[in-house]
């Protein structure tokens, strides 16, 4: 794995041919790119939009300016492929059975396991969803997620109260009896 000091003498090398220095890069980021996809889109649909990702990472490296911003850089990529996603998705329809519906009601003895964390990650918006992974999961600061977003620092904020306030009420209305 490569730190986050490496990236970009990788990225320089990988822009040159070297594909020893491309596979070093691209496995380096695949976790956290992962990790941001699943709070995303989910666990499903999340390892084949990785792969849809990095191969768009590889196509436009050559094109990337600044290779110290290779990590928000590829973030950002990942951003727009997964909000990509789900527009598509949200066009398709979908067919939910009852069996499933009630899955999802079922109340969870657990205070929040990571199946729940999902549950109520899911009901917030795509947009907050991923400022909340951006800022928490990857431990990005707001100027950094705003930069990956392409958005102004003020609305990562209001960004991130919102999914903070939905993952509040959800979490109030778990404990009601």
């Amino acid at each position: 794995m490569t730190t986050s000091d490496d990236e970009p003498l990788l990225v320089l090398r990988a822009q040159y041919g070297d594909r020893e220095a491309l596979e070093l890069l691209l496995r380096g980021i695949q976790p956290s790119l992962l990790r941001y996809l699943r709070g995303l889109v989910g666990t499903d649909e999340s390892a084949d939009l990785l792969q849809e990702v990095l191969v768009l990472v590889y196509r436009k490296l050559r094109w990337l300016d600044n290779p110290a911003v290779f990590r928000h850089w590829a973030f950002r990529i990942a951003t727009r492929a997964a909000f990509r996603h789900l527009r598509k998705r949200r066009r398709l329809p979908v067919n939910v059975g009852e069996d499933a519906l009630e899955h999802v009601a079922e109340p969870s003895s657990p205070p929040v396991d990571d199946t729940t964390l999902r549950r109520m990650l899911g009901a917030v918006s795509p947009a907050s969803r991923a400022v909340l992974a951006l800022h928490f999961q990857e431990e990005m600061t707001l100027v950094e997620v705003a930069t990956v977003l392409e958005i102004p620092v003020g609305t990562v904020r209001s960004r991130l109260a919102y999914g903070l306030s939905t993952l509040r009420k959800l979490l109030a209305d778990k404990d009601k009896p």
